[in-house]
């Protein structure tokens, strides 16, 4: 797969993920957020908590499987650091979610992925 069909299909996941988001009652406050330390998908609040989501999707269920790791997981997390000032006003409780995608499967959504 080229690079250019590899972008597709990942902003189609984190289309796909935000609308998975808000239909569980999450307001996505950000797209795509980057900063020195990395990019975060999505930045969603609900209630008191702010989520930082990385989104995975696969043209396979199977390759989901190894989709993240602790590697990426840290990129995110000190990505989150930098933004929860300006994102995280307001909130008692931040999380760094993980939801995986693939066709014809309904999203996986892992909370609270990081404990670091």
């Amino acid at each position: 797969m080229n690079r250019f069909e590899a972008e597709k299909r990942g902003r189609r996941g984190e289309a796909i993920a935000a609308w998975f988001l808000r239909l569980r009652g999450w307001h996505i406050v950000g797209e795509r957020v980057k900063t020195p330390r990395g990019e975060v998908d999505l930045i969603a609040r609900r209630g008191k908590t702010v989520a930082f989501v990385e989104v995975k999707a696969r043209t396979k269920q199977l390759d989901l499987a190894t989709a993240i790791d602790a590697h990426r997981l840290r990129r995110v997390a000190a990505a989150a650091e930098i933004l929860l000032p300006k994102y995280g006003k307001g909130t008692e409780n931040m999380q760094i979610d993980v939801i995986l995608v693939a066709p014809w499967r309904w999203p996986h959504h892992l909370r609270n992925v990081w404990h670091g």
